[in-house]
């Protein structure tokens, strides 16, 4: 910006002459600049509030379009002895389930040795399940020492232990070795087998102390130099009086088709548990009511995005895109499916009414009526018949899709207005270098103009001081 002051030589206020000219410039365009701003920034807003109307309203729709939400089932006895679950697969009807026994895990216990004592040398495998493992023992090596080995090693070859936890009970006679199986169930029953470094594998001397092998068929080949703590058992319940299940834990998967049970606790000899399985098709009237409250609200929205009259016009009044949503909306919900068995299902035909505003309502009752009729119609209105012919739910998705999408139609119009918003300060960046070239153009005029000025005024100063001192002139007195 150029230096401005006050003009010594014609006496005008440059700086303010100069201030009004570029201020009668940059007035009528900031003014048109802040309401193309102020008009593509509203339209931004109006069309950002129906993408988040129509994408809630395509949401709530997907409930209704996810095969597994349909034909659940609810089940009923879950109590202190056990806890159930169900899938779609359960069909309904009523069971008695007894607890007869809990899944337990094996638990061993050594004889008592002196914390000091060495336990015999040679190799100990213990084997849990599909787990086996081996250690090395030396001469010297106490039951501390094989407490360690077994949890942490090492182990012959690449075995490793994943099956059986070892620790020390120490009571008056003295230490006690309990190795205790990771998993419940008969198949997890711990088996010790030893080669003693004393030849003899199965005595009550050295390693073989420490020896428990009950595989063989034949109960005289047994080796029981351990105390059996806890037997390995199985889970067991009686299904009806006379259906035994057994189990490694205790869970039951899919005893019942589509139930899952797991047992807590054993029941008396007289007491048992009742289970009920019944049809929960909640869904259906849940993602209904959902899918009209979101509706309602995007109604509510466009009316007032697009509303015109005596109190004012709605910032997309008017609007092409506006009214074709709404349009496509309206004609979808009215949409007709053809079925399987011949017959077609519609919103309407569901319970879901239109008042003369548009605003929509569910009639449960109908709703029911219909469910209760055939819920495998409902649902193939919704999901259609298999995975290639799409029901209601997609068609709806792919409408809404078309508007919602990035590179939808309603995102397209934000990113071209966001285009021209942002060209705007372009255009500001742009016009304020024109004023500062305008004002140092007008100081400049401005200020040359002052200096003519002053140079003619002091031309006129000389030539009147030559005149007043030319001979014969008579100078008037004051």
């Amino acid at each position: 910006m150029a230096i401005s002051f006050n003009g010594l030589g014609s006496g005008l206020a440059v700086s303010d002459i100069v201030d009004a000219l570029v201020n009668a410039e940059r007035t009528p365009f900031t003014s048109r600049l802040n309401k193309r701003e102020a008009t593509l920034t509203t339209d931004i807003s109006a069309a950002g509030a129906l993408k988040s109307a129509l994408e809630k309203l395509q949401t709530s729709m997907e409930a209704l379009g996810d095969v597994e939400n349909y034909q659940r089932r609810s089940i009923s006895g879950g109590d202190d002895f056990l806890s159930v679950e169900s899938d779609k697969d359960a069909q309904p009807g009523g069971y008695n389930v007894k607890v007869d026994a809990l899944a337990q895990a094996h638990k061993l216990s050594s004889p008592a040795f002196a914390a000091d004592e060495p336990i015999g040398s040679g190799v100990i495998t213990i084997s849990s399940g599909e787990n086996s493992f081996s250690t090395v023992l030396s001469p010297t090596n106490t039951l501390e020492d094989l407490r360690d080995q077994i949890n942490n090693g090492p182990f012959t070859g690449t075995d490793s232990n994943d099956s059986v936890t070892a620790t020390i009970v120490t009571t008056d006679a003295g230490q006690h070795l309990v190795l205790t199986s990771k998993e419940t169930g008969e198949e997890n029953a711990i088996s010790i087998t030893v080669q003693d470094g004393d030849g003899n594998n199965s005595d009550t001397g050295g390693l073989s102390r420490l020896a428990y092998d009950v595989s063989d068929a034949d109960p005289a080949n047994h080796v029981t130099n351990l105390t059996e703590v806890d037997a390995a058992q199985n889970a067991q319940i009686t299904i009806d009086g006379t259906l035994t299940v057994t189990s490694n834990t205790n869970e039951f998967k899919n005893v019942i088709d589509g139930v899952d049970i797991t047992a807590k606790k054993a029941h008396g000899t007289d007491d048992d548990s009742s289970l009920k399985v019944t049809e929960n098709n909640s869904n259906i009237k849940a993602g209904l009511n959902s899918f009209i409250e979101s509706y309602n609200e995007l109604l509510e929205l466009s009316k007032n995005l697009g509303r015109s009259g005596e109190d004012g016009a709605g910032v997309m009044a008017g609007d092409s895109m506006l009214r074709g949503v709404m349009s496509k909306l309206r004609q979808q919900l009215t949409n007709e499916v053809g079925l399987s068995d011949g017959s077609s299902l519609s919103l309407s035909k569901l319970g879901v009414e239109a008042d003369r505003y548009g605003k929509l309502t569910l009639d449960a009752e109908r709703l029911d009526e219909q469910v209760k009729a055939d819920v495998d119609l409902v649902q193939e209105f919704f999901l259609g018949d298999d995975e290639d012919e799409g029901g209601f739910a997609q068609s709806f998705d792919e409408l809404m899709s078309f508007y919602t999408d990035s590179d939808g139609i309603v995102q397209n119009r934000i990113d071209s207005k966001q285009t021209q918003l942002d060209g705007l300060d372009d255009e500001r960046i742009d016009f304020a270098r024109k004023m500062e070239s305008l004002e140092s153009r007008l100081y400049a005029q401005y200020n040359s103009m002052d200096l003519l000025v002053a140079q003619l005024n002091s031309t006129s100063s000389y030539v009147q001081a030559q005149l007043d001192n030319m001979p014969g002139v008579v100078k008037k007195s004051n």
